[in-house]
């Protein structure tokens, strides 16, 4: 295609883009994911390339929080439309009416291009543009209705011909992923569309696909700011990570949670589960460096809950943040856990199953087991929630003491999830992404086959302890039903938008 074929073809994009009929609140919740599946940080450099009425980057706008330099470029010449600058752009947005390539883009770079309606163009000259207009490291995302499915009259390559001119062209970490199986913004939809998106026969069928890829190098683009807003959190905040043989992850999240949040951190305490590599050795380094990394070294019987408590226990500050090892990638939007305690929450947790977060690579029979735990917990219990049990959550040190945690292995985060709600504490659900281990990051050590039964017994000490008052959790719930939290009672809101145990022990720095 020529250059000049190429510019009508963008053209008649545009105008496509222009009659766009997709609501405001769906553009935002689009808009939302995609800040999470590129980890935008205030500051990227953003370009919509072919912004149409100028409405998804008003979106696009405010999932960055206004924090972004954003550039919106209209690809049909300027007259062509009537204005030169869409009515729906907010004024801080630059506009740049191109009319021809790329014009007033020569010699610029952004940390995000984003184009939508855009890939059925199909032509490579479209990718070495936007491959030119990405800064080092730099993420494109192509944001297209699934051309690849059935009957559909897509004229775009196979998606393993697409990858492999991606890749020929010089990208990397070239993912296609599909979204919007089942249409609705309920939660119902959503969860239903995410389970079946990650079923290989079924995934062809969702009416949307976004095509990352990555310019070069692999790392970061850069650190990423630091954010630290809310000086109530100053110094006050303990993060929990429990390791086993995470020799390779150690570093780069402790490395990550200093540059973003160091303001806020009191400790970082790294419980190691019995290590047979050398995280024990990569702890013992991070120690001399920082004062405030503190190992806590395990001694078999092993088990992620164990290893939770106990981190639990050496925590000294007012918060206690959890982690895992493999969430380096993901702490941007830890940053909304922050912000929902600043607004005085008792609890926050990162939902993977909310309408702006982002699922990817997430094992099928995993995901099966956690939506069904998850939906049997909302009937039983008569709760309203969406995903309680991801190991990312912020809680007050005095919520987490209150808790009795009995389960050895990975079944705690549905303790540390379920209880503080039926105990009436003021829990609050944020937007957090899901993205599997890359082969740079080792491998999990979650298995479901074994670890089944501690997320049912949960449920039926649960269960029990709510209806007839028996059973471990019987206590606890009694008294948080009394009221003793200091906000009292309150629903689980959704988003709409001590001594030392037995084998544990401390290593000073």
């Amino acid at each position: 295609m020529s250059h000049a074929a190429l510019e009508r073809a963008l053209a008649c994009a545009e105008r496509a883009r222009r009659d766009d009929q997709e609501g405001d609140d769906a553009l935002l919740d689009l808009a939302r994911r995609l800040r999470h599946l590129a980890h935008v940080v205030p500051g990227d450099r953003v370009l919509e390339l072919g912004c149409g009425d100028g409405r998804f980057a008003r979106a696009l706008r405010r999932a960055t929080r206004g924090e972004c330099p954003l550039t919106a470029a209209s690809l049909a010449p300027a007259g062509d439309a009537g204005s030169p600058r869409p009515a729906a752009l907010p004024p801080e947005v630059e506009h740049l009416a191109l009319g021809e390539l790329p014009g007033p883009l020569a010699g610029r770079s952004f940390d995000v291009v984003v184009a939508r309606g855009l890939l059925e163009v199909g032509d490579a000259d479209l990718l070495v543009l936007a491959q030119t207009l990405l800064a080092p490291g730099g993420q494109l995302l192509l944001v297209d209705p699934n051309p690849w499915r059935p009957l559909s009259s897509g004229r775009v390559p196979p998606r393993a011909d697409l990858v492999e001119l991606l890749s020929e062209l010089g990208f990397v970490r070239v993912a296609v992923g599909f979204e919007d199986l089942v249409p609705g913004r309920g939660a119902a939809a959503r969860h239903l569309s995410t389970l079946l998106e990650q079923a290989p026969g079924l995934r062809a069928l969702s009416r949307r696909v976004v095509v990352r890829a990555q310019r070069p190098p692999r790392e970061a683009r850069r650190a990423a700011p630091r954010m630290a807003d809310h000086e109530a959190l100053r110094g006050a905040v303990s993060v929990v990570v429990p390791c086993r043989n995470e020799e390779m992850n150690i570093g780069p999240l402790v490395e990550a949670l200093r540059a973003q949040y160091d303001p806020y951190l009191h400790e970082i305490i790294l419980v190691d589960d019995s290590s047979s590599d050398g995280t024990r050795e990569v702890m013992t380094r991070l120690a001399a460096e920082d004062p405030r990394v503190r190992p806590v070294l395990r001694e078999p019987p092993n088990g992620v809950g164990r290893a939770l408590a106990d981190g639990f226990r050496a925590a000294t500050g007012r918060w206690v943040l959890t982690l895992d090892c493999d969430f380096q990638h993901l702490l941007p939007e830890v940053r909304d856990l922050f912000d929902a305690a600043a607004r005085g929450r008792d609890v926050v947790v990162g939902s993977r199953f909310s309408r702006a977060a982002v699922v990817r690579h997430y094992p099928l029979a995993k995901l099966v087991a956690n939506r069904a735990f998850h939906l049997l917990a909302r009937l039983l219990l008569r709760c309203r929630f969406r995903d309680l049990t991801n190991n990312m959550k912020l809680a007050r040190r005095d919520v987490l003491q209150r808790l009795p945690m009995v389960q050895p292995g990975f079944a705690a985060n549905a303790e540390t999830g379920l209880l503080p709600v039926l105990m009436g504490f003021d829990v609050e659900e944020v937007p957090a992404s899901w993205v599997g281990r890359g082969p740079d990051m080792g491998a999990s050590s979650f298995r479901l086959a074994s670890v089944g039964g501690g997320y049912a017994r949960v449920l039926w000490d649960l269960l029990r302890a709510r209806l007839l008052g028996r059973g471990p959790y019987a206590a606890a719930v009694a008294r948080g039903a009394r009221g003793t939290t200091s906000h009292g009672p309150a629903p689980l809101r959704v988003e709409q938008q001590e001594q030392q145990a037995p084998g544990a022990r401390q290593v000073a720095a």
